[in-house]
């Protein structure tokens, strides 16, 4: 990849819209413009300025009245020099455009090479560049914020005090080397290990919160089992709202696996109604419920109804053991709204009919998946697997440098391990970044950004 050519790419959506965007960032931006349209008058070329032109095909005939948006460096997305073209968004007057550019000496961007460029010119850091990407992919508003707040350096500024308090743990032996010879403890084994205890909290702090970042991430998918005409279809409607399953009083209704993602609590669920378990009575009825309990087996949680207007039958039994042998499950004890109504045990009260219990139920999915549910303050969690296994081999690392202290070993060696806890958080943030890691994580950017 020739980080100095100048590149172009489409950056709105494919398909057909009111307007489209061809971006250009590099040296000979202004160049390539200048050959490929026609302006009324010489261009001032003033950043951050407008400026209509005429997009003309290779025999100058005109097909397009465009607007041409100039953003000088250093102040673009890309800290080059940027030109970003609207024109109408038809698939063919946008693939003119990016012919054109390329006629007139650009080449065709690679997948995500202008944020790659952003990174490597200073514009932004690797965290907030892997953010960028999460913010195009987000599917509810909750992750766009997340992601927004994280391209603006959310996850940067909770690292850097981290490898603050470490540098300067680092520079305390070092100084301590220094002085040997004048035999000066700078540094008691009880002093280091005093500052290694914040850091190694803080780094256990960030560890945690992943496992509520990977479903804000990720999502996660939750299948509802139970005996037919229970209500699981019914449930599954009002956790919708919408009639996405048929609700008849015929036990056997539901054959297949029906699926939906929705949005709870900003996090994208994918819900799955199954087959009503019993014992089939038709070969087709029988493939619905293996489907059942296979995606039971597949899922993150796993959502039980029973009928507590009656007394649980052994099918019930059986299907609260199978799902607690398979994983992570809550019991929702549907009709709570009738007289006869019973507790069940650990069972959750709801009504699919008049909509009870439903916000507890949201609520108690959340936090069986995290314990602690929502953490507090948005944006203080991590969201990627790269970084929780980096944070991972600092803290290992750190954990080595502890028992080194604690048994004495001598402080250059100590060093060591101090060192290897360090260079995964660079890596976090770039510093010490391969080209091959780079290449994996911005390979898996849209072409355009």
């Amino acid at each position: 990849m020739q980080l100095r050519d100048t590149i172009a790419a489409v950056s709105t959506p494919p398909g057909r819209g009111g307007i489209g965007i061809v971006r250009i960032s590099g040296p000979e931006a202004r160049a390539v413009v200048e050959r490929m349209l026609r302006f009324p008058q010489v261009p001032e070329w003033r950043s951050w300025s407008a400026a209509l032109a005429e997009l003309s095909d290779s025999d100058g005939r005109l097909v397009d009245q465009v607007v041409v948006t100039y953003f000088a460096a250093p102040r673009s997305y890309t800290a080059e020099d940027v030109i970003e073209i609207s024109c109408h968004g038809a698939p063919v007057v946008m693939r003119l455009a990016l012919e054109r550019a390329c006629q007139c000496g650009a080449r065709l961007a690679e997948p995500g090479e202008f944020t790659l460029r952003a990174y490597l010119n200073g514009r932004i850091d690797l965290p907030r560049a892997e953010a960028v990407r999460d913010l195009i992919e987000a599917t509810t508003l909750y992750q766009a914020r997340i992601a927004a707040q994280q391209s603006q350096g959310s996850v940067s500024r909770r690292l850097q005090p981290v490898k603050e308090q470490l540098l300067e743990l680092v520079a305390l032996l070092e100084a301590g080397i220094d002085f040997a010879e004048d035999d000066i403890s700078v540094a008691p084994a009880q002093e280091i290990l005093r500052r290694i205890e914040p850091i190694h909290a803080a780094l256990s702090a960030l560890i945690s919160s992943f496992a509520y970042g990977k479903l804000v991430h990720d999502g996660f998918t939750l299948t509802i089992v139970g005996r037919p005409n229970v209500g699981k279809s019914s449930l599954f409607n009002r956790l919708l709202d919408q009639d996405r399953a048929i609700v008849t009083d015929i036990p056997g209704t539901t054959r297949d696996l029906v699926s939906e993602t929705v949005s709870l609590e900003g996090i994208p669920v994918k819900f799955i109604d199954t087959a009503g378990i019993r014992q089939g009575q038709d070969p087709v009825e029988k493939l619905g419920i293996e489907r059942s309990y296979q995606a039971m087996a597949d899922a993150d949680l796993t959502l039980v109804v029973v009928d507590i207007s009656g007394p649980l039958e052994l099918q019930d039994h059986d299907l609260i053991r199978r799902a607690g042998e398979q994983g992570k499950f809550l019991i929702a004890g549907n009709k709570c709204d009738l007289p006869s109504a019973r507790g069940a045990v650990d069972a959750l009260p709801v009504s699919a009919l008049t909509g009870e219990g439903l916000h507890e139920l949201r609520k108690r999915v959340i936090e069986t998946l995290v314990p602690g549910g929502r953490l507090e303050q948005e944006g203080s969690f991590i969201t990627s697997v790269r970084h929780e296994q980096l944070l991972r081999e600092s803290r290992e690392a750190l954990d080595q440098a502890r028992n080194a202290a604690a048994l004495g070993i001598p402080h250059e060696m100590l060093l060591l391990d101090l060192y290897a806890a360090l260079r995964p958080l660079d890596a976090i943030t770039g510093a010490t970044t391969a080209d091959d890691i780079l290449n994996r994580i911005f390979s898996t950017f849209c072409i355009g950004k």
